[in-house]
């Protein structure tokens, strides 16, 4: 089916804070977040490329030792194995998207 609608897929807190919502391409996985303001994400590393865009907010994003304020409008390119992490500054819609498509994520 080439049209989804994002309210129609799944959701799921996938840790405290951050509730999202998968689509799968067969290749990519684009990950949709509601995030609470506060909320952090641990620094951890995968061995997937992300692509991490704020869609609405400000989310604090440290990625290999450096921190920059995302906004909508500005993007990160996260590669595969390096470490990140960051913090909701405002309550936050992201779009994160990965290449090859995360497994963990399919529910």
């Amino acid at each position: 089916m080439p049209f989804i609608s994002i309210g129609d897929l799944n959701e799921k807190e996938i840790i405290p804070g951050y509730s999202g919502r998968a689509m799968h391409t067969g290749t990519m996985t684009y990950m949709y977040w509601t995030v609470d303001e506060g909320a952090i994400i641990p620094e951890h590393a995968h061995m997937h490329e992300q692509v991490a865009t704020v869609l609405k907010g400000k989310f604090e994003l440290t990625v290999d030792g450096e921190t920059q304020l995302l906004e909508p409008g500005k993007v990160a390119v996260i590669p595969p194995n390096v470490k990140h992490g960051g913090r909701a500054v405002t309550p936050c819609e992201l779009l994160d998207v990965f290449l090859p498509e995360r497994e963990d994520y399919k529910f």
